[in-house]
């Protein structure tokens, strides 16, 4: 048992470097905080597993991939789209009442990082391959060997995500998290619905979805940069005003 543990980690350990999901805890702890991301990768981890072992050990039978995938980068769109949302001009003065609201939206963070893997992982190549480990080996230890190999590729890159936050402004830390979900839902919603496209194609067209939003993103903060030039404060065009009409009569 102890042999198909490790062997089952290291597989699903190797499988998740460089994958989407891994990129996804990343970015996830980017924006949110790590226990969160950690406790909901670790939640996602157990249950699409157990999914995969039942399927693969009892089964043998695969899941309907193609409509998981597309809820998927449905909940990935929908997570950038709101995260740059919250980073549009005018939103600094909602920051304190987010502040207070944190234990909510701690909660909420929970929910999505979690429909969001157990969707990304549903059909993966790295559910898969515990399909195929559970077919020829015993599931429970194929099942804690694919949940510990999961949970430490995400810890990684938590890792990663949360040493990089402390350098990065936030606002430039929710621009890339956004313009990121938007790339993870558009290049799952194209290998879902065009499968026969390319790695490069793939990837340029997934590109294209993230460009669109930060040209816009960059064209509303242009706008609203040029109209905070042209209002002039009532106070400063008193000032002057006030101190020509305070100033001496001249002697001669």
């Amino acid at each position: 048992m102890i042999t198909t543990i490790l062997l089952t980690f290291g597989v699903l350990f190797l499988a998740e470097l460089g994958d989407k999901s891994q990129l996804m805890a990343l970015t996830f702890a980017l924006r949110y905080r790590w226990w969160v991301v950690l406790s909901a990768i670790t939640v996602a981890s157990v249950l699409v597993n157990l999914i995969a072992v039942g399927v693969g050990h009892f089964l043998g039978a695969a899941l309907p991939t193609e409509i998981i995938s597309l809820f998927a980068a449905a909940i990935l769109i929908g997570v950038g789209l709101w995260t740059l949302r919250e980073t549009l001009p005018g939103r600094e003065d909602d920051d304190e009442a987010e502040d207070e609201a944190q234990l909510p939206a701690s909660r909420s963070a929970f929910f999505v990082v979690l429909s969001a893997f157990l969707l990304a992982e549903l059909g993966d190549r790295t559910m898969f391959a515990t399909m195929a480990l559970a077919t020829n080996n015993g599931w429970v230890a194929v099942w804690i060997g694919s949940v510990l190999g999961m949970v430490a590729a995400g810890g990684l890159a938590i890792l990663v995500g949360v040493t990089v936050g402390k350098h990065v402004p936030e606002r430039t830390i929710a621009v890339c998290s956004g313009l990121l979900f938007l790339y993870f839902g558009a290049t799952t919603l194209l290998g879902t619905v065009a499968p026969g496209l390319g790695t490069v194609a793939m990837v340029a067209a997934g590109a294209l979805l993230p460009l669109a939003a930060g040209a816009v993103l960059l064209a509303l903060r242009r706008r609203a940069g040029s109209g905070e030039r042209h209002v002039h404060h009532p106070d400063a065009e008193a000032l002057p005003r006030s101190s020509a009409q305070a100033s001496p009569p001249d002697a001669h």
